[in-house]
């Protein structure tokens, strides 16, 4: 029996148990990957203040995401390809937020569909939106996100061109893998990935292919894909999709003070500093180091979440002593989804909520919504060293 103690004993349980190519694309970043370590590192730098003589009894982690209660506050980040790491992905992560009480969001690169999620897990969770050069194709997702009683869309900003990554190229990524010697020889050692995969109808892209004007393959969707992201997007259509939308909108790859200002004025929601987990712009600032400033500059007017890099309990408090209101986790519930589907996705929250809980009772906290950032220590150029 293994024992899950951390979200490093799930990645490597995951390591073991999901093809080389699916493991790859969700360890990874872009170019030279030094945007996607810097997430993660940058925690590191950050001190915990130690209290004591405080009365931990009766702690709370219940907090709200745009309105809706969470037991914590931590929801589920859109991730594509989710299907290709467990059989049924998308239903199963959505079914163990739902159980935990936290936000599933997915993404349009999903492989099981909108209406797939909505009618195998619990109504409500969010959907993530990348907008197309195709505008007839974003209405109708929109419509469909809203048909399925999504209670949130999150608007990807970030991704109208997307940043090489090298392992794919080099592993050949594709939905589902090509039948390569070297796929073959790594997913025969795959077996449990692989019966898994043999059960289940959902191997393609189940929001795009039969939706999408001409897509009727995987063939005819790379094709697709390959310019529909519309590079074009500006602040005015982000305002068309808000009209179009009519419900709560989170605004995700904010990693500028102004860039937070401009979604502030148009009445976005929330908004995630995110700079999508360091997979597009290699080079960028870690998103720890720009939260505290954006919700300083906007944290009045709309609700500050926070995306990229956190892989316990602590990076979460950080993150929300740091300034946010909010956070989100993607690799780490990944790591769980691939090492043990739903149970894995559950393990990884469970993981999360226990150190969030037990740090914020070592720091003389009992209400997560209470965090500042003098419940931390910070070297003096955290902030201001590339000022």
């Amino acid at each position: 029996m293994t024992v899950i103690t951390n979200i490093d004993d799930l990645k490597r349980l995951y390591q073991r148990r999901v093809p080389r190519m699916f493991f790859d694309y969700t360890e990874s970043g872009s170019w030279t990957e030094q945007t996607f370590r810097d997430n993660s590192e940058d925690f590191s730098h950050i001190k915990l203040r130690q209290r004591v003589g405080v009365d931990m009894t009766g702690r709370s982690t219940k907090s709200s995401m745009v309105g809706q209660e969470v037991s914590m506050p931590v929801a589920l980040a859109p991730v594509g390809l989710t299907g290709m790491q467990c059989a049924d992905g998308e239903i199963k992560a959505a079914r163990a937020a739902a159980g935990f009480g936290v936000p599933f969001t997915l993404s349009t690169m999903s492989i099981c569909s909108i209406e797939e999620v909505a009618a195998h897990a619990t109504p409500g969770f969010w959907f993530q939106l990348y907008v197309m050069r195709d505008q007839e194709f974003v209405e109708s997702l929109v419509g469909r996100a809203r048909d399925a009683g999504c209670r949130a869309l999150v608007l990807t900003l970030d991704l109208q061109i997307l940043g090489q990554r090298h392992k794919d190229l080099k592993n050949g990524l594709s939905v589902p893998p090509r039948p390569t010697f070297g796929n073959l020889l790594n997913l025969s050692t795959k077996l449990r990935w692989g019966m898994g995969m043999l059960a289940t109808k959902r191997k393609k892209f189940g929001n795009i292919i039969g939706h999408a004007r001409g897509v009727t393959d995987t063939g005819s969707l790379m094709e697709w894909t390959a310019n529909q992201f519309d590079q074009s997007l500006d602040w005015k259509r982000v305002v068309a999709i808000k009209r179009l939308w009519g419900g709560p909108l989170i605004l995700k790859g904010i990693l500028d003070v102004e860039d937070a200002r401009r979604a502030a004025d148009i009445g976005a929601d929330a908004i995630i500093v995110s700079n999508h987990g360091g997979r597009q712009l290699d080079g960028a600032m870690s998103s720890i180091r720009m939260v505290s400033r954006i919700a300083q500059a906007v944290g009045g007017s709309v609700e500050i979440h926070f995306d990229s890099g956190i892989r316990s309990g602590q990076d979460v408090l950080k993150a929300l002593a740091m300034g946010a209101h909010a956070t989100y986790i993607g690799r780490s519930y990944i790591y769980g989804l691939g090492a043990m589907g739903e149970k894995g996705v559950r393990s990884a929250l469970e993981v999360i909520h226990k150190e969030l809980d037990f740090t914020m009772a070592l720091c003389g906290k009992t209400d997560v919504t209470e965090l500042s950032r003098s419940d931390l220590f910070l070297p003096a150029d955290f902030e201001t060293a590339w000022n």
